[in-house]
C-alpha cells in the first residue's frame, strides 16, 4: 500500500474517531441535561409537597387559633353580660330599697290608714316591684341571649371569612410557587438549549476544522508527490539524455566504422575492377604501351580512390553532424514534451484540488445552514412549548381561583341564608373592636 493511500485511510480513521468522540460528548451532554430537568422536577415536587404540608399545618394552627379566639370572645361576652347583669341586679336592689323606704315613709305619714291596710298596700307594691324587676331581668337576659347568639353567629361568619381569606392566600401562594418553579424550569430549558447550541456549533467547527486540515494535508501531500514525480521524471530524462550523450561517440564511431567498411569494400571492388580493366587493356594493347597504360590506370585509380575517400570523409562528417543535431533536437523535443505533460498534470491536480476545496467549502456551508435551521426550529418548538405551558398554567390558575371563589361564595351565601332563617339578619357589617377580642 502506498503512503498516500495509508494517509487517506488514516485521515478517514481520524474523522470517524472525532465523530464518535463528539457523538459520545453530545450523548453525555444530553444525559446531563435530562438529569438536570429530572432533578428540577423532583425538587419542584418536593417543594410543593413541603408547601402542602406547611399549608395543612398552618390550617390546623389557624383553626385552633380561631377556635381559641372564638372561645375567648365568647368568654368575654359572657363575662361582660354577667357584669351587666350584676350591675343591673344591684341597681334593681337599690331601686327596690329606695322605693320600699319611700312607700314606708308615705304609709307611715298617713295615720288615717289602718295597719292591716298599710301592710297589704306595702305587700302589693312589693309584689308589683318584684314582678316588674323580674320582667326587666327576663327582658335583659333575653336581650343578652340574643346578643350572645348573634355575636356567636357573627364570630362564625367572621371565621368563615378568615378561612376563605386564608384559603385564598394559600392557593395564591401555591399557584405562585408553581409559576415560579415553572419559570425556573423554562429558564433552565432555555439555558440548556443555549448550551446545546454552543456545543453543536463548537463540535461542527471542530469537525470542519479537522476536515479542512486533513484536506490541506492531503493537497500538500499531493503537491509534494507531484513535485517528487516531476523531479523523478526530469531526473530520469536527464539520465537518459546523459546516457545518450555518453553513448553518442561510440555510436558515431560504429557508424564511422560502418562507413569505413563500406569505403574499404568499395575500394576492394574498384581494385578488382581496376585489375580486370588492366588485364583487359594489357591483353589488347601492344606490349610497348603497357607501361604507359599501367601508369595511366594507376593515376586514374589513385585519383578515384582519393575522390572516393574524400566523399566518404565528407559523408562521415555530415553523418556525425546530423546525428549530433538529431540527438539534440530529439532531447529538446522530449524535454518540451515532458515539461508540457508535467504542466498539464499540474493543472489537472490544481483543478482537482480546487474542485475538492470548493466541494468541502460548500459542504461546510450546507452543514452550517442545516445546523442553524435545526437550532432555529428547536428554539421555536421550545418557545411554543413554553408559551403553551404558561397558557395552561394561567388557565389552571384562573380555573382553580374561580372554583375556590364559587365554592366560598356558595358557603357564604348558605351561611347568610341560614342566619336570615334563624332571624339574625345580615351579619356582614358586624365587627368587634380590638379590645373585645
Amino acid at each position: 500500500m502506498s503512503g498516500y493511500k495509508r494517509m487517506r485511510r488514516q485521515h478517514q480513521k481520524q474523522l470517524i474517531a472525532l465523530e464518535n468522540r463528539l457523538k459520545a460528548e453530545m450523548d453525555e451532554h444530553r444525559l446531563r441535561l435530562q438529569k438536570e430537568l429530572e432533578t428540577h422536577a423532583n425538587n419542584t415536587y418536593i417543594e410543593l409537597e413541603r408547601l402542602a404540608k406547611r399549608h395543612v399545618a398552618q390550617t390546623d394552627k389557624e383553626m385552633k387559633a380561631t377556635a381559641a379566639e372564638e372561645r375567648r370572645i365568647q368568654q368575654q361576652i359572657v363575662a361582660q353580660q354577667k357584669k351587666e347583669l350584676t350591675t343591673f341586679l344591684e341597681s334593681q336592689k337599690k331601686e327596690y330599697r329606695l322605693c320600699k323606704d319611700k312607700i314606708k315613709d308615705e304609709v307611715t305619714q298617713d295615720s288615717g290608714i289602718p295597719k292591716e291596710e298599710k301592710l297589704e298596700h306595702l305587700s302589693r307594691h312589693k309584689e308589683t316591684m318584684q314582678r316588674s324587676q323580674a320582667e326587666e331581668e327576663s327582658h335583659l337576659l333575653g336581650q343578652q341571649r340574643m346578643v350572645y347568639d348573634r355575636s356567636c353567629r357573627a364570630i362564625k361568619r367572621r371565621t368563615v371569612v378568615k378561612r376563605h381569606e386564608f384559603e385564598q392566600e394559600q392557593i395564591r401562594e401555591e399557584l405562585n410557587k408553581k409559576r415560579i418553579q415553572k419559570e425556573m424550569e423554562h429558564a433552565l430549558m432555555i439555558r440548556q438549549d443555549e448550551s446545546t447550541q454552543d456545543l453543536e456549533r463548537r463540535q461542527l467547527q471542530m469537525l470542519q476544522s479537522l476536515r479542512a486540515e486533513l484536506v490541506r494535508m492531503q493537497h500538500q501531500t499531493e503537491l509534494e508527490n507531484q513535485e517528487e514525480y516531476d523531479g523523478r521524471r526530469e531526473r530520469e530524462l536527464h539520465r537518459k539524455h546523459t546516457l545518450e550523450q555518453r553513448q553518442q561517440p561510440r555510436n558515431l564511431k560504429m557508424l564511422e566504422m560502418q562507413i569505413k567498411k563500406q569505403f574499404q569494400d568499395t575500394c576492394k571492388v574498384q581494385n578488382k575492377q581496376y585489375k580486370a580493366l588492366r588485364n583487359h587493356q594489357l591483353e589488347v594493347a601492344p606490349k610497348g604501351d603497357h607501361r604507359v597504360i599501367l601508369k595511366s590506370l594507376k593515376e586514374e585509380q589513385t585519383r578515384k580512390l582519393a575522390l572516393l575517400a574524400e566523399q566518404y570523409e565528407h559523408s562521415i562528417n555530415e553523418m556525425m553532424a546530423s546525428q549530433t543535431m538529431r540527438l539534440d533536437a530529439e532531447q529538446e523535443t522530449e524535454c518540451q514534451a515532458l515539461k508540457q505533460q508535467l504542466q498539464q498534470e499540474k493543472e489537472l491536480l490544481d483543478a482537482y484540488q480546487s474542485k475538492t476545496k470548493s466541494q468541502i467549502e460548500s459542504q461546510h456551508e450546507r452543514e452550517q445552514q442545516k445546523l442553524e435551521q435545526k437550532i432555529a426550529i428547536r428554539r421555536a418548538h421550545l418557545e411554543q412549548k413554553i408559551e403553551e405551558e404558561l397558557v395552561s398554567l394561567q388557565k389552571e390558575r384562573t380555573e382553580r381561583i374561580k372554583q375556590l371563589f364559587e365554592r366560598q361564595e356558595r358557603e357564604s351565601d348558605g351561611f347568610d341564608s341560614e342566619s336570615s332563617r334563624l332571624g339574625f339578619g345580615s351579619l356582614r357589617s358586624l365587627d368587634f373592636k380590638e379590645d373585645d377580642r
